[in-house]
């Protein structure tokens, strides 16, 4: 009986420490780890780090489309079963069938034992409705007037990404005009001061419900015309609305979102005909150096964007100039290739990717991806 009783207690005691065990596992670190260091998340970083060869790094850095407006589902299958992408954006689409995909897309990465992916949408008040479709309408990010309303705002839109599976939120936009042609209602009016307060809160709500936030359209499409979905637009003289993102980044956003706005008329920050989101003095002389941004990077979209589909190789480029993420190339193997090739040319930019990686891998961690 003793024995008996011996054995049971034992075993209860292995069932409860495997049980806490596991349970600690499921997500060490949080976002708040992002920007703060400790040597056990530096360890668990590069240890993944480490296992990857050069083509599973530089595919950590491609975020691939799925939606109703992305790519077909079997070619974003196709290119997580060949360990070619490192995140998917998700664009309009029912719940159902965006969890559907993101289950799917899990399974695969589970199977071949590569690292899992990182789930992105313009998850953003105005563009909420059309990207969930028969999700809540939380009403257009103009109408936001107080904290309290940004954060109810917030926790509905948090929870319908945590229950599809989605990650990263590329929200609020920091443009300062509710006129411009491509923000419109997306903005969250023109006065600055209002601006900054609200998107500020916007971030820190959505980072401590464990989304990731991105401040965008760097360095400022609000006082611009035009849409660069449609042609090339520019920044005719000063850079207006680079001042709104101060504070943001002093104040913890994981990640910034750069334009594709020409500017001109610039003696310092004049981008010599290229769009800012391919501009190594804008993206790693302004926003890394100068500014101190040590968070994530983002391309906005490359594959239908006249302002960058009539470069050559804009994805390159992109990278080049010092994005961290290259959302949405048209040909994602064809990316990966060229900054292949263009590492082994290039001990600089080889660095630099490498830091672009490790960055990836630590958002990952701290969100709970990995």
């Amino acid at each position: 009986m003793f024995s008996l009783m011996r054995n049971l207690i034992l075993l209860f005691t292995i069932t409860f420490l495997c049980y806490f065990s596991s349970s600690a596992q499921i997500q060490k670190f949080t976002l708040q780890d992002f920007y703060t260091y400790n040597s056990e998340l530096e360890y668990t970083v590069d240890s993944i780090y480490q296992r990857l060869n050069d083509r599973q790094k530089v595919a950590q850095m491609i975020i691939s489309s799925a939606g109703e407006l992305g790519k077909p589902m079997a070619t974003v299958e196709k290119l997580a079963n060949a360990d070619a992408i490192g995140g998917v954006i998700f664009l309009k689409g029912t719940k159902a069938k965006h969890t559907e995909s993101i289950n799917l897309l899990n399974a695969i990465s589970a199977k071949n034992k590569t690292l899992p992916l990182l789930f992105s949408m313009d998850a953003e008040p105005s563009l909420f409705a059309s990207r969930i479709k028969g999700a809540k309408d939380v009403g257009k990010t103009i109408d936001i007037k107080t904290e309290a309303q940004s954060d109810e705002v917030v926790n509905i839109i948090n929870s319908e990404l945590r229950e599809i599976g989605v990650h990263h939120n590329y929200a609020p936009v920091l443009d300062i005009s509710a006129s411009n042609e491509a923000i419109k209602s997306r903005s969250y009016g023109s006065d600055k001061t209002t601006v900054i307060t609200l998107a500020n809160q916007f971030i820190k709500c959505t980072q401590e419900g464990g989304i990731i936030a991105t401040a965008k359209h760097f360095p400022g499409h609000g006082l611009v015309k035009g849409d660069t979905h449609k042609q090339s637009v520019y920044i005719d003289g000063p850079l207006q609305e680079v001042d709104n993102y101060k504070k943001i980044i002093e104040d913890g956003v994981l990640s910034i979102m750069i334009a594709h706005i020409t500017i001109q008329n610039n003696e310092k920050y004049g981008t010599n005909g290229l769009p800012s989101s391919c501009s190594r003095k804008i993206i790693t002389g302004l926003l890394k150096e100068e500014m101190g941004f040590k968070g994530i990077i983002i391309s906005d979209a490359l594959n239908i964007m006249k302002a960058v589909t009539i470069l050559d190789n804009a994805p390159l480029l992109a990278s080049k100039a010092g994005c961290d993420l290259i959302l949405m190339p048209q040909d994602e193997e064809k990316t990966i290739n060229a900054v292949l090739t263009a590492m082994k040319t290039d001990p600089q930019y080889k660095k630099q990717v490498m830091q672009s990686v490790k960055k990836i891998l630590r958002l990952k961690v701290c969100g709970g991806v990995i």
